[in-house]
């Protein structure tokens, strides 16, 4: 199991179906590798790209981090990645806040950015979510995942999803259905909800998005 793992984030397996919950892998061909240089710097160009629209705003260290893991995808283009990094930091927009270099794609207005006056609650997967460090930076706590933590040592829940709040993650939710009805726990950074009507009616309005996608 741990080799085909392995062999699956190397890039020459690829999980064909499922059987049971149980993964059956094939083999990942790779398509053929252009002739022409440049072209195939567009492509390692074009990916890392896609990448860094996912998730930017990135820390530098945060978009190396993410540019090397690409190597899981495209184990071909591994000795690649270093020159790409260099490459993207050349096309993308710079600036240094709080002694941290922060980087994001060049099209993108962030002076003219105005956040939804909505509650979201964010999977532990989340774009907004999957990089800690960032995720720290940018909202001064720590978030774990602690559906693998010992239930006496957890500090925020079995699947605790940060809390979104128009621009700023105020929390972390944990649903469940009991009696088939949704059971809503949550936790403030700042000890409580935001003093906010608006923040309670959106927050309401997240929980019956979550009801109608449960059909409970």
């Amino acid at each position: 199991t741990h080799l085909l793992a392995a062999m699956h984030y190397r890039g020459t397996l690829r999980v064909a179906r499922r059987e049971g919950g149980v993964r059956i892998y094939a083999e990942h061909r790779h398509g053929a590798e252009p002739a022409d240089t440049a072209e195939r710097l567009a492509r390692i160009d074009a990916l890392v790209d896609v990448a860094v629209r996912t998730y930017a705003p990135l820390p530098g260290h945060c978009l190396s981090d993410l540019v090397r893991r690409l190597r899981f995808a495209v184990p071909q283009w591994r000795s690649e990645l270093k020159n790409a990094l260099k490459r993207v930091k050349e096309r993308l927009s710079h600036a240094r806040i709080g002694g941290v270099d922060w980087y994001w794609p060049a099209e993108e207005d962030v002076a003219r950015f105005e956040p939804p006056s909505a509650v979201r609650f964010l999977t532990p997967f989340d774009p907004v979510v999957w990089d800690r460090d960032r995720f720290e930076l940018l909202w001064d706590w720590l978030y774990r995942f602690e559906a693998y933590t010992p239930a006496p040592k957890r500090k925020l829940g079995y699947y605790a999803m940060p809390l979104l709040w128009r621009d700023r993650v105020v929390g972390w939710a944990n649903l469940s259905v009991e009696k088939g009805r949704l059971k809503s726990e949550f936790g403030y950074v700042g000890s409580r909800a935001p003093y906010d009507h608006a923040f309670k009616r959106e927050l309401e309005a997240e929980l019956d998005r979550v009801r109608s996608f449960l059909s409970i």
